[in-house]
This record gives structure tokens, sequence and C-alpha cells, in this order.
């Protein structure tokens, strides 16, 4: 009986441990999945939803996700500030 409940134990963790994993892989899903959606956006110039309220959409996220999230917006805006320039450029 307490060997039983022993293992039972031990599968709990093991389980919780998968929980977290998985919740952690569904937060940076999230996420890609809002950088892809913004992406597209901005390529249409349909630029709907802001930055911010992607953000609170997610409020769930955690402080890494968040980063990253944050650090792909900045690096798009880099990405489109590049395009207009080598448009300026062709341009002249």
């Amino acid at each position: 009986m307490l060997s039983r409940l022993q293992e039972l134990r031990k599968e709990e963790e093991t389980l919780l441990r998968v929980k977290a994993a998985l919740h952690d892989q569904l937060n940076r899903l999230k996420v890609e999945e809002l950088a892809l959606q913004s992406m597209i956006s901005a390529r249409e110039g349909t630029m709907t939803v802001s930055s911010a309220a992607l953000l609170d959409e997610h409020q769930n996220m955690d402080n890494e996700a968040a980063i990253n999230q944050t650090a792909l917006q900045l690096h798009l805006g880099e990405e489109e500030e590049e395009e207009e320039e080598e448009e300026e450029i062709s341009d002249s």
C-alpha cells in the first residue's frame, strides 16, 4: 500500500512537471502567433492592433515570453525602417 502511494506521488510530480512544460510551450506558441500576426499586418499595411493590446491579450505570459515579444517587435520595426531606406535609395 505504501509503495503504491509512493508510486502515485512520483507519477503526480512527473505529471505536474509535464503540465508546467506544456504551459510554457503554449505561452511561447502564443507569442509566436502574435508575432506572425503582427508581421502579416505590418506587411499588409493595416496595423490594426497595437503592441500593447497584443500583450494585454495574454496577461498570463511569463516574463521571458514578454521579453521575446518586445524584442521581436523592435526587430520588426528595424526591418521596416531598413526597407523604407532601401526604397528611398532605389527611388533616387
